[in-house]
C-alpha cells in the first residue's frame, strides 16, 4: 500500500488530476462494504494534507463502521457531467483508522480552519493506503476516452477506448 506522497511520486499526471477533481467539488463518493456483503455508497468530503487523504465521519456513521469490521473502500469523485468532460478518478485501498488524539486535533483545528465548521472532538477520521488509481477522461478530439491507472509496485499505464 502507499501513501498519497507515495502515488505523487510514482504516477505525478495521475495523482494530480485524481486530486484537482476531488478538491474540484471538494465531494465524493465512497464505496464500502456493508456487513451483509452488499456495497455502501456513501457522500464524503475527503481531503489531502499532508501526503494523506484524510476521511473524517460523525461519530458511529454506518461507513465509519462498515470501514472498522472491513477497511477496504473506494473513493470516486463527485460526477458533474454524464459526458465526464472533466473527467472521473477513483481511489481504492485500505481505511486506516485514526486515533492518535494530537492527529484528531489537527484535523479538527485544520478542518476549523478551511470550513468554518468545527466537527468536535467526537468524530471518526481515517487515511487511505492507496492501492491503485485510476483516471478517466476524453481525449482532446473526444473521439475516445484516455484511461490512466496506477497500481503500488507497478509502472502507469494508459489504455485508450476507441
Amino acid at each position: 500500500m502507499a501513501t498519497w506522497t507515495d502515488v505523487t511520486a510514482a504516477a505525478s499526471e495521475i495523482a494530480t488530476l485524481t486530486q484537482d477533481r476531488i478538491e474540484a467539488t471538494g465531494l465524493a463518493l465512497l464505496a464500502t462494504l456493508r456487513r451483509d456483503g452488499f456495497p455502501r455508497l456513501s457522500g464524503i468530503e475527503p481531503s489531502f494534507a499532508d501526503g494523506e487523504i484524510w476521511l473524517g465521519m460523525m461519530p458511529r456513521s454506518l461507513k465509519a463502521l462498515d470501514l472498522l469490521r472491513d477497511p477496504r473502500m473506494t473513493l470516486h469523485n463527485a460526477t458533474v457531467d454524464k459526458d465526464v468532460k472533466e473527467g472521473d478518478v477513483k481511489i481504492t485501498g485500505r481505511a486506516v483508522a485514526m486515533t492518535d488524539r494530537d492527529v484528531l486535533e489537527r484535523f479538527r483545528q485544520a478542518t476549523k480552519e478551511k470550513t468554518d465548521f468545527d466537527p468536535g472532538t467526537d468524530f471518526h477520521l481515517f487515511t487511505v493506503d492507496v492501492l491503485e488509481v485510476s483516471t478517466l477522461r476524453p481525449a482532446p478530439d473526444q473521439s475516445y476516452l484516455i484511461i490512466d491507472v496506477w497500481k503500488v509496485g507497478t509502472a502507469p499505464r494508459r489504455i485508450e477506448r476507441r
